[in-house]
């Protein structure tokens, strides 16, 4: 193999042995990030506030998981030293906690995205993967009366916060997969994914053992990078590549 097929190769996407620092990682779709990518065999560090919590939710025993103590909302320079400088990209999985102070989603779903990201250049981290929403953008997308729409931004504006958040990624130079699903469910898949451009979907649900899978899933395939995508999932779809499914969406 020549130097260049070499270099190629190691360009596809990010290989097994790479650690990926997760923050959020004790959230309902956290964890099955967390899961599944030691399933695949990545080593992971996973940012939570709650140690203790982490300790007992997360996998036991599993020499290839590290928890350390990663609050969002801290600033980036603490987040800077919790990613440390031995993690090859950061998955945000990230979600504000519902409660009467109407900032939180602000400072959980914006600021605490944008110090990520803000870590990320600190460090020369070059692979950022966000688990966003749909209808984040919705205002534009005609949907400004969806009772979906309005039911969430009554918490705080927090597609507001999230769309302003994927802003400052796009803006970034950052190498990015924004992941946008629908309706979260506990339950396990139902159907198979369907994958849209951005500002696409405005109804539709996704079990999150899917969601986590398409975030894992961007890490090894060059097709996600630099892509904005829509996903839900719908018995009726067939059964596709992840190469298909990001090599259907276009480059932004």
């Amino acid at each position: 193999m020549e130097g260049s097929e070499i270099k190629e190769e190691k360009e596809a996407g990010i290989g097994q042995k790479k650690k990926i620092f997760v923050a959020g990682a004790t959230g309902n779709t956290g964890k099955r990030i967390v899961e599944q990518l030691l399933t695949k065999g990545f080593a992971v560090k996973a940012g939570v506030r709650d140690v203790d919590k982490a300790k007992s939710t997360l996998p036991e025993g599993n020499p290839l998981l590290q928890i350390v103590k990663a609050d969002v909302t801290e600033g980036s320079a603490k987040l800077a030293d919790a990613i440390g400088d031995d993690s090859d990209a950061v998955i945000c999985a990230t979600g504000f906690q519902p409660s009467w102070n109407l900032l939180t989603p602000w400072k959980v779903d914006n600021f605490g995205t944008v110090n990520l990201v803000d870590a990320c250049q600190k460090l020369g981290i070059n692979r950022f993967i966000l688990i966003s929403s749909i209808l984040v953008n919705g205002a534009a997308m005609g949907q400004l009366f969806n009772p979906v729409y309005i039911i969430l931004n009554v918490m705080g504006l927090v597609l507001v916060a999230k769309l302003q958040a994927e802003r400052h990624i796009r803006k970034s130079g950052i190498n990015y997969t924004i992941i946008r699903p629908g309706g979260l469910k506990n339950d396990p898949p139902q159907g198979n994914i369907v994958m849209q451009p951005e500002d696409t979907l405005f109804r539709g649900s996704i079990s999150r053992d899917q969601v986590a899978e398409v975030a894992v899933e961007a890490l090894l395939h060059p097709e996600s990078h630099y892509k904005v995508v829509e996903i839900v999932a719908s018995t009726d779809a067939p059964k596709r590549s992840f190469e298909e499914l990001f090599g259907s969406i276009e480059q932004q």
